[in-house]
C-alpha cells in the first residue's frame, strides 16, 4: 500500500456504514454522535480497509484503460503475463492473479476512529509460513501489518491480513 494518509471523512463514513446495513446514527448524526461516549461521529469497524481505495496502485481499483480484476476474458480479468507481477500488502498475491487468495483479516482497535481526523498508515510484513495442503500443493502463506496512527502520532487501528498462494498448480 503506497496510500499514506487516510482522511476520515463524515460523508465517507456514513457510505460505508450504509453499505453495510449498519444505521446506527454514531455513524452519521453529529448530534446524535455528540451525545455518545466517543462524543462525536465515529468510524464503524472493518472502515480503516477503506483506505485502499486511497492507494492509487491498488490492484482492485479500477484504472481507466486497464483491465482490472474482475473485468471479464479471464478468471482475474487480467492476461497473467500482460504486466509485472506485484505484491499487494493486503493479501500477498500478484496483482495479474490466478493464484493468490485473502484468507484472513483481523482488526485490534485501540481508540476509537473519528470522522475529521487523518490517519497515517504505516506497513509491515509479518509472519511467513508454508503448509502442505489437503491435495499435493504447497500453500504459502504471508502476513502483512498496517498500522493506522492519529496525527499526533497515536496508534488507533491493527491491521493484520493473510494471504495465501499456490508453491506449485495442484491437479485432481
Amino acid at each position: 500500500m503506497t496510500a499514506a494518509q487516510f482522511p476520515i471523512e463524515a460523508g465517507h463514513v456514513m457510505t460505508f456504514a450504509r453499505a453495510i446495513g449498519d444505521f446506527n446514527p454514531v455513524y452519521h448524526d453529529a448530534d446524535q454522535a455528540s451525545t455518545s461516549e466517543v462524543g462525536a461521529i465515529i468510524a464503524p469497524p472493518t472502515f480503516v480497509q477503506a483506505s485502499a481505495q486511497y492507494d492509487p496502485d491498488y490492484p482492485l481499483r479500477p484504472q481507466p484503460g486497464v483491465a482490472w480484476f474482475g473485468s471479464g476474458a479471464t478468471p482475474s480479468g487480467r492476461v497473467p503475463d500482460a504486466e509485472p507481477a506485484a505484491t499487494t500488502q493486503e493479501s500477498g498475491s500478484e496483482k495479474s492473479g490466478g493464484t493468490g487468495l485473502h484468507a484472513e483479516q483481523h482488526y485490534e482497535y485501540h481508540r476509537p476512529v473519528r470522522a475529521g481526523e487523518v490517519l497515517t498508515l504505516t506497513v509491515r510484513p509479518g509472519k511467513a509460513w508454508e503448509k502442505q495442503g489437503r491435495r499435493g500443493g504447497l500453500l504459502q502463506f504471508r502476513e502483512t501489518i498496517i498500522e493506522y496512527r492519529g496525527e499526533n502520532g497515536e496508534l488507533a487501528v491493527t491491521a493484520r491480513g493473510v494471504g495465501v498462494r499456490t508453491a506449485q498448480t495442484v491437479r485432481d
